[in-house]
């Protein structure tokens, strides 16, 4: 999870779907709430512990944690200097889960194929956004903080591209790469506030309108595959609050097309293998997940 979420365009929400534990993540997570306060009380912080499945928390997140810290310089050079074999593999991984979400639903009706369209619709109006120019002060980091985590645990929407869509990514990346205690200690504020709201929403969805959810979550990530495809031209060119220079306006390209407008290789036959390995990588995560649950009578 937190190798995708370094990635603007691919969700940490569809990483813990596919692995089978976003259900138990909103749980755990809706259960830190007030009501703990007296858990902790008449059973003390233990029994609190292990009420919200610190555990599996604590687990979690020191993974998504030494993920980040480790991975975000590796990924920020693969991304600049390596983007079609990099986006090949996480365009693979997304089209694979969409089909791994939609085997998940009971049934499919007239109601349940508009909230899919709805979806799709909604990823890729996101996605065509052009990114607006917010500066990094602490109150921007803050509430990019509280909604980016919001679309880390949401499958579909990518919380580095909300980052990125605010201006907010490149300084966020550059905490994370000086450890900047400051300014990450203001997002995981943000965070924290945002996860502890929209985990319990989620949750509820889920478990009250589980099939459509799941197919609105489906088209969801099935319209941010524009975004991730590999072969990309640059139409025009912003100067973000850091002075760099990032890309403004994209235009999807065939591999052809992009030999022939960029000039450079397209690198196909390396992205068809990358593409595969993001597929197999899913069917293995689900094929393990099958032979992990308990076989009935």
């Amino acid at each position: 999870m937190g190798a995708a979420d370094v990635v603007p365009g691919v969700s940490g929400g569809t990483i813990a779907f596919i692995t089978g534990i976003l259900d138990t993540l909103l749980n755990s997570i809706r259960r830190i709430n007030p009501s703990l306060w007296q858990v902790v009380r008449h059973q003390g912080f233990k029994a609190a512990f292990l009420h919200i499945n610190g555990p599996f928390l604590l687990s979690l997140f020191a993974g998504i944690l030494t993920s980040i810290l480790t991975l975000a310089k590796l990924i920020s050079y693969l991304l600049a200097f390596h983007p079609i074999p990099v986006w090949s593999f996480f365009f693979g991984l997304i089209l694979i889960s969409v089909v791994h979400m939609l085997k998940q639903v009971s049934g499919f009706t007239w109601g349940r194929l508009v909230l899919f369209a709805l979806g799709v619709a909604v990823a890729y109006f996101i996605t065509m956004l052009s990114p607006i120019t917010l500066d990094a002060t602490p109150m921007n980091i803050l509430l990019g903080g509280a909604i980016a985590i919001c679309a880390m645990i949401l499958p579909g929407i990518s919380g580095s591209f909300i980052l990125l869509l605010l201006g907010l990514y490149l300084p966020v990346i550059a905490a994370v790469k000086s450890l900047d205690v400051g300014v990450l200690a203001i997002f995981a504020c943000g965070a924290i506030v945002g996860l502890l709201t929209f985990s319990h929403v989620l949750s509820a969805l889920l478990r009250h309108f589980h099939d459509a959810t799941l197919v609105f979550l489906t088209g969801l990530m099935l319209g941010t595959l524009g975004k991730i495809w590999p072969w990309k031209q640059v139409l025009t060119w912003r100067t973000n609050s850091s002075g760099h220079q990032v890309p403004l306006l994209e235009q999807n390209l065939s591999p052809w097309q992009y030999e022939q407008v960029i000039g450079h290789s397209s690198q196909w036959p390396l992205a068809i293998v990358c593409l595969l390995v993001g597929i197999g990588l899913v069917w293995g995560l689900e094929y393990w997940s099958e032979q992990r649950q308990p076989k009935q009578d």
